[in-house]
């Protein structure tokens, strides 16, 4: 599957809207940007590394030369981006959860949106306006955001410590580095494969794996 790499999982949404409500749309972005708690749920979500809304009006398709033919785009589109760990059914269903209010506000002008509760069609909705991902690299394929944030914490505390106990007699260096163990207890973990989510999934992996032996032995 192009679009997983390790626990990350690559989402690409494309939905139409018409040309005045994508103006209202464009506002109603305004009004989040300033009102941070139209999205404050998302905070909570810590599966998710980013996600962002981008809306490209009609006459905003980009043209590469003389020989592309101008296109008579017809609608205004808005373009979700998100990378998250996890499945895709976590992660909707998670989002749908987090901010129902604000995904209906930012997807009310797209055409056909169900709306994010109940979620059965807003599964369907995201499921049949989904873009698949061509190639999705990930730099750290075992970690999660969260391993990430754990690790940024773990280098935090040890640079100060590694230059504080320089001069420090062995029974002092012992003293502190059991602090800093408790301190640190819950960011130090070992990295490994997700569980296995579904069966799909887990055929996913086996295929991958077969593939990478082909490639070493050829």
């Amino acid at each position: 599957m192009s679009n997983i790499a390790g626990k990350a999982y690559a989402m690409n949404a494309v939905t139409p809207m018409r040309w005045y409500t994508a103006w209202w749309n464009r506002l109603f972005f305004g009004i989040a940007n300033l009102r941070p708690s139209t999205t404050a749920g998302l905070a909570t979500l810590s599966l998710i590394h980013y996600a962002r809304w981008v809306i490209i009006m009609p006459g905003q398709f980009p043209n590469l030369g003389k020989g592309q033919p101008r296109e008579n785009v017809k609608y205004a589109y808005m373009i979700f981006f998100s990378n998250f760990n996890g499945s895709w059914n976590q992660y909707v269903d998670s989002f749908s959860s987090a901010i129902p209010r604000g995904l209906d506000l930012f997807w009310f002008g797209s055409i056909k949106y169900p709306k994010s509760v109940p979620v059965l069609p807003f599964h369907r909705y995201i499921t049949s306006n989904q873009i698949w991902t061509d190639y999705y690299y990930n730099a750290y394929p075992m970690a999660t955001s969260n391993d990430v944030k754990s690790a940024k914490r773990i280098k935090d505390a040890l640079l100060p410590f590694i230059a504080d106990s320089q001069r420090e007699s062995p029974e002092e260096f012992l003293q502190k580095y059991n602090r800093l163990l408790i301190n640190l207890q819950h960011d130090i973990s070992q990295m490994g494969p997700n569980p296995v989510v579904s069966l799909s999934a887990s055929a996913v992996e086996r295929n991958l794996g077969k593939e990478r032996e082909w490639r070493e032995k050829n």
